[in-house]
């Protein structure tokens, strides 16, 4: 075998089999016609491309067979292959197509021209194959540019279409937002929540607050602990002071949570986008709420400072609990008081801020009274804010998380409930009155009321009150009492007490006897039917009889009225100072009869008498009527002021804090209802000790002694105040008044039962007289003791 043959494997395998098979690798031999599988169902255009296909295979192949037969001479078609050597031997075979093969140790004359004519038709069908293979591509590469820029340019247009729409969307939405918030956005202030209505005692002591629609109280940026604002924008915005308004950052975030869900659940808005979601655009949960919050910022981040923006966040948040602002919050989570110069919320310790920052994202859910523990590990997570963004460390983490622990953290509030509940609830419906308002409309009028209350002076008579109430309480059957002190200069209610103790449902304490209870007022009505008489010409020297007397009633059942005296007895001839003084029946009966009783009820209403209740009668000057412990008390002003009648007020002024506008009450002279020599005759007789002597021992609680009793009776009286009193006891018990007054004020106490049950043998002066004692030497304490003024042209005698 020849060493020079070329190797099979080197040349590639050409055998037949591999080349009918189609594993040649010559580009350029013909393949077989691709046939669809059986079943497959073929379209019209498949089958064209079938069709050429053939005819494109059959023309290949009539030109090759006459290439061969050009290139090749009759003798050399037979003429054997050469030989090729492999592993198995030598075989032969035969060449149906053009392949590439090695060429011959020894090249002929024949095989060069053959070889000549093969190259140049290969390359003939190279080039004629490469122009309608470039054809085809740039077919294709046309179609597809023809595709590509017919669908950018309708991209485009679709594009540039929206872009347009979006863009002029965009424009009207921002300038519907514009024109409908921008003028909400200059008069920011006024948008923010109305204060509750305040009350202010006559020193400037906060005495109540309505609070119907919630706890409110506007305080400054100044006034806030810097506590609770560290805390607060480590909470909700920790880049709140150098921030545009818009934190991008968390927006974008926010945005991504809220299409991922379909509707917004994330926040990431800011202190200043919060604000014009609580004050502005409203809190609706909607895309749209915040858009407008984006347009609103730039504009109210130019008219506002940070300060104001974060003043007016905290006053405007809720803290749960009915608290609206920080302010509210401090007083109703952990007691803190108003004091001037000195807030509520000012007062607030790392601890406190921490506990409060963290309630506004879910104020029921971080409501450290219903839920302690969640709100707990809000607080620990706003500690954790707080240190992080510096300001505070970590000694000051733990010191407040201990101090959280302890038992006594939250306080319940004192203020917010009226520290004078009934004299809040009658000046609540004389407010509802002069300015034509609901009670809810009251409680956030933004209403600063200073009143006439002395609220020192009323907490002692009112413990006075309940000290003697509970001396008598079990062995008389006395559980309640009322009292009110005037200025009858003025008419300026400086006390005024419906009961002993507003919370105690025992006694129905919330009931005011002072200005709702109608009591019959026993003796204490008989001056009103003396001074008429005076005024018909009587004199208290002038003599009367007590003697047992009937009086006859023609048109009334029972026909016939006969009096009697609270001891059971008749005591003759005796003038109408004596008879007044001792309280005695008869002789007020016969004076009311002499007088009429319709001319001493016009009297009785002009003194003060405002309302009553029952049918005026004869049994009108034993106290037969129900009248108010308010209207009584201030008819006795009547005496004491030379009788002018100045009505009674509890309202010295009214500010309204948002428009500054202010309401006063007006300087009232009083009207003259009787002479002030018959006022002074009045006051003569009710100041005169040694003529009720008979009926009331010395040293009795109607005479201000400055010392106890015990002293008084021992001759050690102190300094006496010179007083005007009567008392009154109805025949049953149920009711005992005490009514006077000095040169300074007048007083009326009511002592019994507010289910009218009859006290156990208390007469006036055992029950209401004590108090009125008692509370008239405190109200005077300071005064200098004077006499009553003699106006001149009376006769003694």
């Amino acid at each position: 075998m020849p060493t020079d043959q070329h190797n099979p494997e080197e040349a590639g395998n050409t055998s037949p089999e591999n080349i009918q098979n189609g594993h040649h690798e010559d580009r350029y031999s013909i393949q077989p016609v691709p046939r669809p599988r059986p079943g497959n169902v073929i379209t019209a255009r498949q089958e064209r491309a079938l069709r050429y296909l053939e005819r494109k295979r059959t023309r290949q192949e009539r030109i090759l067979q006459q290439a061969t037969e050009v290139a090749t001479p009759e003798e050399d078609v037979a003429s054997p292959l050469p030989v090729l050597h492999t592993n198995e031997g030598i075989q032969k075979a035969t060449i149906t197509a053009l392949v590439p093969v090695s060429p011959p140790m020894v090249e002929t004359v024949q095989s060069r021209r053959w070889r000549r004519h093969r190259k140049v038709i290969l390359r003939h069908l190279t080039r004629k194959h490469l122009r309608r293979a470039r054809k085809q591509m740039q077919r294709k590469v046309n179609r597809f540019w023809i595709t590509i820029s017919s669908v950018s340019f309708a991209f485009l247009a679709i594009l540039l279409s929206l872009t347009g729409a979006g863009a002029y969307a965009a424009y009207r939405f921002y300038s519907q937002t514009q024109q409908q918030y921008t003028s909400d956005v200059l008069t920011l202030h006024d948008l923010m929540p109305k204060d509750n209505l305040k009350m202010y005692d006559n020193k400037g002591v906060l005495i109540a607050q309505l609070v119907d629609r919630g706890i409110h109280t506007t305080v400054t940026y100044s006034d806030i602990s810097k506590n609770l604002i560290n805390a607060t924008v480590a909470t909700e915005d920790k880049d709140f002071w150098s921030n545009p308004g818009i934190d991008l950052t968390r927006i974008i975030q926010a945005a991504i949570d809220d299409l991922r869900s379909g509707r917004v659940v994330a926040g990431g808005s800011t202190i200043t986008q919060q604000l014009i979601k609580n004050l502005i655009v409203g809190d609706e949960n909607t895309i749209t709420r915040k858009l407008q919050e984006l347009v609103l910022v730039p504009e109210l981040n130019s008219r506002y400072s940070k300060a104001d923006i974060i003043e007016m966040y905290l006053n405007s948040i809720y803290y749960g609990e009915q608290a609206y602002g920080i302010d509210a919050a401090a007083s109703v989570y952990f007691g803190l008081v108003d004091q001037p110069g000195q807030p509520a919320c000012k007062q607030l310790d790392i601890a406190q801020a921490a506990m409060l920052a963290g309630i506004p994202a879910a104020p029921y859910a971080y409501d450290p009274l219903q839920h302690p523990e969640a709100a707990f590990s809000r607080f620990e997570t706003v500690l954790g804010f707080m240190q992080r963004n510096g300001y505070i460390n970590r000694t000051d983490v733990i010191n407040a998380i201990e101090e959280a622990q302890q038992p006594h953290f939250f306080k319940k509030p004192t203020t917010l409930m009226n520290r004078a509940p009934h004299f809040a609830q009658f000046v609540y419906s004389q407010l509802e009155q002069t300015f034509h308002m609901t009670r809810k409309q009251l409680s956030r009028s933004d209403m600063i009321v200073h009143t006439t209350l002395d609220i020192a002076l009323q907490d002692k008579i009112q413990k006075i009150a309940q000290r003697h109430i509970a001396e008598l309480r079990s062995a008389h059957n006395l559980s309640n009492a009322a009292e009110v002190l005037i200025d009858y200069h003025t008419g300026a209610i400086r006390s005024l007490l419906g009961s002993i103790d507003y919370n105690n449902k025992s006694i129905d304490g919330q009931y005011d006897v002072a200005t709702q209870g109608y009591r019959q007022p026993g003796s204490s009505f008989k001056p009103f039917v003396y001074v008429t008489a005076f005024q018909q010409g009587a004199s208290p020297g002038q003599a009367i009889s007590d003697e047992p007397t009937t009086i006859y009633l023609p048109d009334s059942t029972p026909s016939t009225f006969t009096p009697s005296n609270y001891d059971r007895s008749y005591h003759g001839h005796m003038t109408i100072r004596c008879a007044l003084q001792n309280s005695l029946n008869i002789p007020a009966v016969r004076t009311l009869e002499h007088v009429g009783i319709e001319q001493a009820m016009d009297m009785a209403q002009n003194m003060g008498i405002a309302s009553y209740s029952g049918t005026p009668g004869y049994s009108l000057v034993l106290g037969g009527l129900g009248v108010h412990l308010l209207d009584e008390t201030s008819a006795y002003g009547t005496f004491a002021n030379g009788g002018v009648h100045v009505p009674y007020y509890a309202i010295d002024s009214v500010v309204i804090a948002s428009t500054h506008q202010t309401y006063g009450h007006p300087a009232n002279p009083g009207k003259s209802v009787i002479s002030p020599q018959l006022a002074y005759m009045m006051t003569n007789v009710l100041s005169d000790n040694t003529s009720r002597l008979p009926e009331f021992y010395d040293c009795n609680v109607l005479q201000l002694y400055s010392n106890s009793q015990a002293d008084c009776w021992y001759g050690n009286r102190g300094t006496v105040r010179p007083a005007a009193v009567k008392t009154g006891t109805t025949n049953d018990f149920r009711d005992n008044w005490t009514v006077g007054y000095t040169t300074d004020y007048v007083m009326g106490v009511w002592a019994g039962n507010d289910n009218n049950t009859p006290m156990i043998d208390v007469a006036g002066v055992q029950g209401a007289a004590p108090i009125w004692h008692d509370s008239m030497l405190l109200a005077e304490a300071g005064h200098p003791i004077r006499n009553f003024t003699d106006p001149g042209g009376l006769i003694k005698a």
